[in-house]
């Protein structure tokens, strides 16, 4: 069965940091494109890291830059989002896609196969 699992969620007090993990079952990440989304209550889904196939290029959310990145390991199957300084703002549920071969517009959803479950953020005090 393919599908891509995230995993690394949970409660964190703000100025922490946390690390995603998007681990691909069923296939590898070879030839795909990797991204973040997150979506909070009431608001719509946003991309927040993409990573290139052969992880030649990386993109970010301004509200991330310097303070999130996205990589992939070397045998291709799972996908990170190492998150620092974190916000009480970057609250949301976080997913993972994929999209085989490329995208044109990485923020857009509708350009990704493959989904994760999501995993919950929550920046606290």
């Amino acid at each position: 069965q393919v599908q891509l699992v995230e995993s690394g969620g949970g409660l964190v007090q703000p100025g922490g940091s946390l690390r995603l993990s998007c681990a691909a079952s069923g296939f590898t990440l070879d030839y795909y494109v990797a991204a973040w989304f997150r979506q909070a209550p009431g608001k719509e889904r946003e991309g927040v890291a993409y990573i290139s196939e052969g992880d030649v290029s990386t993109y970010y959310a301004d509200s991330v830059k310097g303070r999130f990145t996205i990589s992939r390991d070397n045998a291709k199957t799972t996908v990170y989002l190492q998150m620092n300084s974190l916000k009480p703002e970057d609250t949301a549920v976080y997913y993972c896609a994929a999209a085989f071969g490329g995208s044109r517009y990485w923020t857009d959803p509708r350009e990704y196969n493959y989904w994760g479950q999501g995993t919950r953020v929550t920046v606290s005090s």
